[in-house]
């Protein structure tokens, strides 16, 4: 049975643990900001430093290396640098949101998607093996680009939400909840999985009509103009999709 220790008590932390446990591994007790983390990577397989990724290169200096042991990270833009201390580094980054512990370890545990990293290869072989334990995938991403892999799953994530701050704060003006918007919202994005984003795109900028898109401004406008500045990117972002002129 392999064991882990997760270093970090936050929602990722937790749902990593939770997730592994039920997936039949030996799950140590979590360490929080309060406990001394020197001795945390003695007697397990793994140890996942699941802090802010602020502080991972301070709380890797302060764990003492074992070289049993795989210390691995779950931050999506850093590379192994970071665990410079220690000689069995990886990187496991959850392609997932993880609101809560419970929501989060259910999520992992669904077939979900892992950016892998690990020098020397049992250290990636390891992480390897808990995204097959937990039944998901993965991918190795370099540590070169992994703040532009993070940047697209931020982009997948948190601004998609942003954007539809925006279709809810719209919508309201007239009397509309989102809620009206969410099936549009769904069958977009399995177009998008069906075709890929350029031939999913229709409405107007798709099909170069200005006179719409100027209606569209004029009401935008009386909502602010950073609503404006808002659709206005959106819609140059849609003209490069098609290769349209600004």
């Amino acid at each position: 049975m392999r064991s882990l220790r997760v270093l970090g008590s936050g929602r990722a932390g937790a749902s990593v643990a939770s997730a592994l446990g039920r997936a039949g591994w030996d799950v140590c007790p979590v360490l929080g900001r309060d406990d001394d983390p020197s001795e945390a990577a003695e007697g397990v397989d793994l140890l996942v430093l699941a802090t802010p990724d602020g502080v991972i290169a301070e709380v890797a200096a302060a764990v003492r290396p074992d070289d049993r042991t795989v210390v691995a990270h779950l931050a999506g833009s850093l590379g192994l640098d970071v665990l410079a201390p220690h000689r069995l580094r990886a990187a496991l980054h959850p392609l997932v949101a993880l609101p809560t512990a419970e929501i989060g370890a259910r999520r992992l545990a669904d077939r979900a998607t892992f950016a892998v990293a690990g020098e020397p290869a049992a250290a990636l072989a390891l992480v390897e093996e808990v995204v097959s334990d937990l039944g998901g995938r993965s991918f190795v991403v370099a540590d070169d680009d992994r703040a532009a892999y993070h940047a697209a799953a931020v982009i997948a994530s948190n601004h998609l939400v942003a954007l539809l701050g925006q279709v809810e704060r719209v919508a309201s003006s007239i009397g509309l909840p989102l809620d009206a918007y969410l099936d549009l919202i769904r069958v977009t994005v399995d177009n998008v999985a069906e075709l890929g984003p350029a031939a999913a795109l229709t409405g107007p900028a798709s099909r170069g009509d200005q006179a719409t898109l100027d209606r569209h401004r004029a009401a935008l406008a009386l909502l602010g103009a950073d609503e404006v500045a808002t659709y206005d990117a959106l819609v140059a972002a849609a003209r490069r999709l098609v290769r349209r002129p600004e």
